[in-house]
């Protein structure tokens, strides 16, 4: 199938679970489209050939989890020196989401580290093993382990404690 039919059947077929997904990780809506357009651009600037729907998803949500990390660590280090500019006349912000009435998953996620919360997402939304999630992270299982356990505990605090059934989405319906 040519790379444009592969990405028209994905962007139709597959667009809305793909911009849910990085809906998640981001918990901004503007921030997911451009995480899934910059993930698509990444994903098909080269030709590759026998390219299926299916592989293309899969490269594309690794390049969406990918981006969104890069982007986070580029804003932490970005944090850590900006103060060297000599500019104090910005209010700091709170990197703290502000909470509103009701505590829902997308505020509970926006507590997470960027690590813990690519690795809750992983597990807990799109329904990967550990082993897995560990593989497209590129972590050791017990770090993936270590960064659920400390993102369970600070979900069942805003949340209350999460289904015994992990089959069920943190949502509580379908992702796309």
């Amino acid at each position: 199938m040519p790379d444009d039919d592969v990405l028209t059947t994905l962007a139709r077929e597959r667009g809305r679970a793909l911009f849910g997904y990085a809906y998640l990780l981001t918990g901004d809506r503007h921030a997911a489209e451009d995480l899934v357009q910059e993930a698509l651009v990444r994903t098909f600037a080269r030709r590759r050939t026998g390219f299926t729907p299916d592989d293309a998803e899969a490269y594309v949500r690794r390049a969406i989890l990918t981006v969104f990390l890069d982007d986070a660590r580029r804003r932490q280090r970005w944090a850590g020196v900006k103060h060297l500019l000599g500019r104090h006349d910005e209010p700091a912000r709170d990197p703290a989401p502000a909470v509103g009435a009701v505590l829902d998953v997308q505020a509970a996620l926006a507590t997470l580290a960027p690590q813990e919360r690519a690795a809750a997402v992983l597990r807990w939304c799109e329904d990967l093993t550990v082993p897995e999630v560990a593989a497209r992270m590129g972590l050791a299982d017990g770090t993936v382990k270590r960064y659920l356990s400390t993102a369970g505990h600070k979900l069942e605090a805003r949340l209350g404690p999460l289904p015994e059934d992990e089959s069920v989405p943190l949502t509580g319906r379908p992702l796309s």
